[in-house]
């Protein structure tokens, strides 16, 4: 747990325990940014930290990395507790989102710096960093100042800083945040690529769900200072927690109908837009675990699992066509339900020929989906209900 005390001196709040301001908690204590987090994170995993701007993914990282203060709660790294342990002497290496290479200094420098305060030998130094160098393709510019290079460039070389060290944890604090997006592509498969080849522990904050999902062997989802959900990134996907997380992984995100839970017998069916869909085996199954009882709930289905069918199909749902988006193979097709958008990915492969380049703006359309893609929330506290 991290609370930021209140500033000496201040006024104390009149504020209940708990009582929420904005995204943040405060209480008698101070603002609190991170609320009981309680991960065990195996030898090289790799473990994202996702979430929303001052959702405290940062802040958890600087705990670990020991640059924040934890209030209550311990750190534990390879079996040894690491509260009071200076961060240099945590054996972790950090990459930042603002690179912080020292300007005055080479690459090869920059790369070697933390092994010359070590006093390692120059032979051993020179191996290092020219094999680090090696791994991040940055040979060619181990003379050149951090100025000279491009952002990628400089990223590399940051990375390879934390490379040569060889810290038993990687923290990387958004590191791509700062690189147009093809560079980030780019630099996404570049770490992946590392990862393999260095394989150690590696513990990445992002607020970018692609990254989130492609990096990851487990996705730690936060919002407001609370752990939402742990999971491997197709668990996230395909079981969500909760409508946050639901809505939070996934672009386009997932679709949000009105709708009511009806229940006869052990049979569950969900009423939408006047229509009634019954949900697959599993689903039901899952909804008379969770003791789902009858009355109104949040049905959730994601873009690419609506089908467009004609106006006398069973189950047809009617829309108007909004936005028409061609993105090559595909169309995201925005349309208005009852004054709500419901976003549809098409495959263009799929479609008939008049509508292979698009739609129509306030054409109608006829769209439907399946009971085992359906998602049904509790329509106040959020939580999955299948």
């Amino acid at each position: 747990m991290k609370i930021y005390p209140n500033a000496p001196g201040a006024k104390k709040k009149k504020a209940d325990e708990g009582e929420k301001k904005g995204n943040l908690t405060v209480t008698e204590r101070g603002v609190v940014a991170v609320h009981d987090f309680n991960i065990e994170i195996a030898d090289k995993e790799f473990i994202v930290l996702v979430g929303p701007s001052g959702c405290g993914k940062s802040t958890t990282l600087r705990m670990v990395a020991g640059l924040e203060e934890i209030t209550e709660g311990e750190v534990i790294i390879d079996g040894k507790v690491v509260n009071d342990i200076p961060p240099k002497d945590r054996d972790i290496a950090m990459v930042f989102q603002s690179y912080a290479l020292y300007p005055h200094m080479t690459v090869y420098d920059n790369m070697a710096f933390a092994l010359k305060l070590r006093k390692m030998p120059k032979d051993e130094i020179d191996k290092k960093v020219r094999e680090a160098a090696e791994i991040l393709d940055i040979t060619q510019y181990l003379d050149r100042k951090p100025k000279a290079l491009s952002g990628g460039q400089r990223q590399r070389v940051a990375i390879g800083r934390a490379i040569v060290r060889e810290p038993k944890v990687f923290l990387m604090d958004e590191p791509l945040s700062n690189l147009d997006a093809k560079l980030r592509n780019q630099m996404r498969a570049e770490i992946i690529k590392l990862r393999q080849r260095i394989n150690t522990t590696f513990i990445y904050v992002t607020h970018d769900q692609t990254e989130a999902m492609t990096l990851g062997d487990r996705i730690v989802i936060m919002k407001d200072g609370y752990v939402q959900q742990i999971g491997t990134p197709q668990e996230v996907f395909n079981h969500p927690a909760n409508i946050f997380v639901a809505g939070f992984i996934g672009t386009p995100q997932m679709n949000f109908f009105d709708a009511v839970l009806n229940r006869s017998g052990d049979k569950y069916t969900v009423t939408v837009c006047g229509t009634e869909f019954e949900p697959s085996e599993d689903k039901q199954a899952a909804l008379k675990a969770n003791n789902a009882q009858p009355g109104p709930v949040t049905l959730g289905v994601r873009p690419e699992h609506i089908m467009l069918c004609s106006a006398g199909a069973d189950r047809a749902i009617a829309a108007k066509v909004d936005v028409s988006e061609m993105m090559g193979s595909s169309i995201h097709l925005h349309s208005n339900v009852a004054g709500k958008d419901v976003v549809m990915v098409l495959s263009t492969v799929d479609l008939p020929a008049e509508h292979a380049q698009g739609f129509r703006y306030g054409e109608e359309v006829h769209f439907s989906f399946g009971g085992g893609v359906m998602h049904v929330f509790d329509a106040e506290s959020g939580k999955a209900l299948t």
